[in-house]
């Protein structure tokens, strides 16, 4: 199993930016999809994940400006993310709980998390 995110960079207030996670060994139609992000000096922080049925959760911190998306096709899962500020600067992680149950709760165990792929660093800087 391989998670491959893409997509990060340095980008101004107010900028938005599309993150990618490539995945081999799943379908990404088949089991929940997550996306957490690391902050410089914060713990690991849940964002969003899609379920299988499609059902979609957002966190409260960045809720109506974010995205998640899938597309089987390519086997990738997206994540849209606009008006971007300073305080999103972060590395942004793709993850797999293959047993998640919805809603997903907004502070994970994330010994649960089964795979992980290496993440994408996202600067928000002026």
């Amino acid at each position: 199993v391989q998670l491959v995110e893409s997509g990060g960079g340095l980008v101004k207030p107010g900028d938005s930016l599309q993150l990618s996670c490539a995945v081999s060994g799943f379908t990404v139609s088949s089991v929940p999809m997550t996306w957490a992000r690391l902050a410089p000096g914060q713990g690991l922080e849940w964002v969003s994940t899609i379920f299988s049925d499609g059902a979609t959760y957002y966190s409260d911190s960045m809720k109506g400006r974010l995205t998640i998306s899938r597309d089987g096709a390519k086997n990738t899962v997206y994540l849209q993310m606009e008006n971007l500020g300073p305080e999103d600067t972060a590395t942004y992680y793709c993850a797999i709980n293959i047993g998640g149950n919805q809603p997903p709760p907004k502070v994970p165990d994330w010994d649960e998390y089964d795979y992980w792929g290496l993440g994408t660093r996202v600067t928000v800087s002026s």
